[in-house]
């Protein structure tokens, strides 16, 4: 009985960072699926390890410790995650082609709330948000992973040097010297990332926004989306390295390689710490809605900016905890092109 109670409190224990340790090794790794892999790793380790713990550091920290170790002996491969605007240049919709690339080439989407835990300070919140939004998930891929580790233990996670310098084995100065380091690169690459500004709540702008947004996609009404997009908006479709800038090719797109989507539905969902849709399309032998992308936007100064459309709906739908069928009538008329 004993040993029983012993074990279920240490599971209860360890399964109160799982939250926040995937949170940590999404931000390290870049990819859903193996972020999950590496806490499950992680808390096994500490189970099996438990005995030899003598808490000399607090249980978060040695667990910590044991996720940055499991994802730099992941990372150790050398590859490292990328949206299609870092692998190619934007393509004319008159030469846009379809051409895939294997799945671990891809940042991939998160639901925030496998990776962000309740916080009850909003600036807290709010830095946690930041945090794993696609332009910031994408600038922490270039940085080497033990910087890596230092900029999010330090930056996102509030860390003192002097406890990221033992949980690494290092010294204090090594630590300020990488954290130095990671952010000159993340400052080159800050051009390049998006200025995505959506506050939490959502404020009421933001809100009208998506409410034409989805107005306007689910009519398939390129005037009206027209107008809710910045000049310079992009959309990404991975697997698909193509990516589209400006709403005349958007729109274009939608309208011909893109075209069965007409009459589709949008379902609200939460990723990277942005607002997204699951969007299902009509299914013309099944009948209803079948899944075709998780959308996640992204928005400034009352317009779209971004629009990524994460294809791998056997993949992503299930992380989102999204039925795989949507029930309903697909009759609605398309409007405009």
């Amino acid at each position: 009985m004993g040993n029983g109670t012993a074990t279920t409190d240490l599971d209860a224990a360890l399964e109160k960072y799982r939250v926040e340790l995937t949170g940590y090794c999404y931000r390290m790794l870049g990819s859903s699926f193996e972020a999950e892999d590496a806490v499950q790793d992680t808390l096994i380790r500490a189970w099996r390890g438990y005995e030899k713990f003598e808490g000399r550091s607090s249980l978060r920290s040695w667990l910590y410790r044991i996720a940055t170790n499991v994802c730099l002996d992941m990372l150790s491969a050398g590859n490292k995650r990328a949206r299609p605007m870092d692998l190619t240049e934007s393509t004319p919709l008159a030469q846009a082609a379809l051409s895939p690339r294997p799945d671990n080439t891809w940042l991939e989407p998160m639901p925030d709330a496998r990776v962000l835990p309740s916080l009850e300070d909003p600036a807290e919140a709010a830095v946690a948000k930041e945090s794993v939004r696609l332009a910031f998930m994408a600038a922490l891929q270039n940085l080497p992973p033990k910087q890596r580790a230092v900029l999010i233990l330090r930056e996102v996670l509030a860390w003192k040097a002097s406890e990221v310098a033992e949980l690494l084995g290092t010294s204090v100065a090594s630590v300020n010297s990488a954290l130095q380091r990671a952010r000159a690169t993340l400052a080159e690459r800050d051009e390049q990332g998006s200025d995505a500004a959506v506050s939490d709540p959502l404020d009421e702008e933001q809100q009208r926004l998506l409410e034409r947004y989805v107005a306007a996609f689910e009519g398939y009404d390129m005037t009206a989306l027209t107008a809710l997009l910045h000049e310079d908006a992009i959309m990404t479709m991975p697997p698909f390295d193509l990516w589209l800038t400006g709403a005349a090719d958007m729109t274009g797109f939608m309208t011909t390689i893109g075209a069965s989507c007409a009459g589709s539905r949008l379902v609200p969902v939460q990723a990277n710490g942005l607002p997204g849709f699951a969007h299902y399309k009509p299914d013309p032998e099944a009948g209803g809605f079948t899944p075709w992308a998780v959308q996640v936007l992204e928005i400034s100064g009352g317009r779209i900016t971004g629009l990524h459309c994460f294809l791998d709906t056997k993949r992503w739908f299930p992380l989102f905890g999204l039925p795989l069928h949507l029930e309903g009538k697909t009759d609605q008329i398309e409007q405009g092109d």
